[in-house]
């Protein structure tokens, strides 16, 4: 089980610089969203996000072990993904429809993660670890439900509406590989 555990460790610093990477994102992602309920999805998110960082912390601690943060290339990715789609549909109907797009990536990524670390606490037989990851698990899988909700109601019928302008296309996410 001791290499579990430092798999489960490992996996818990990537998740903490993951969640801190999001504490920076949610906020751009409200300030993009024209949409009043993504907003506040994103807001609400935001707070609910830091409050994950500290339950980390917890679980470490749950552990005896200091806490740790490891670069986390998949939400490093996803982040960065975001910013893209942002930037290419700032100026679209469609805007809401793509951040809700990015926003969705990223949790069901965390979503997979937690539910890894929940897995491997119960096997590890730390009661106090899986109570905090399944109480942040809950969250994330929340979370997800409303931006489903709002993408059907509001986003994706607002991005069904023709544009009266056209919309200028930054050509970033389109790269063909080269031969």
């Amino acid at each position: 089980m001791n290499e579990l555990q430092d798999l489960f460790l490992d996996e818990l610093a990537d998740l903490l610089y993951a969640e801190n990477l999001l504490v920076k994102a949610l906020p751009k992602m409200a300030k993009s969203a024209k949409e009043p309920a993504l907003k506040k999805a994103f807001q609400t998110h935001t707070e609910e996000t830091k409050k994950q960082v500290a339950r980390i912390k917890g679980v470490f601690a749950s552990f005896g072990e200091k806490v740790k943060s490891k670069k986390c290339m998949a939400m490093t990715g996803l982040i960065e993904e975001g910013a893209e789609i942002i930037e290419e549909w700032k100026d679209s109907p469609a805007g809401d429809a793509a951040l809700i797009s990015a926003a969705q990536k990223a949790e069901h990524y965390e979503i997979a993660s937690y539910g890894c670390l929940c897995t491997w606490a119960k096997l590890l037989g730390n009661k106090k670890a899986l109570t905090l990851l399944k109480q942040t698990i809950n969250e994330e899988e929340l979370t997800d439900k409303k931006l489903s909700q709002i993408a059907e109601s509001v986003a994706n019928l607002e991005a069904e509406q023709p544009e009266e302008q056209p919309r200028k296309k930054s050509g970033s996410r389109k790269k063909t590989a080269k031969k």
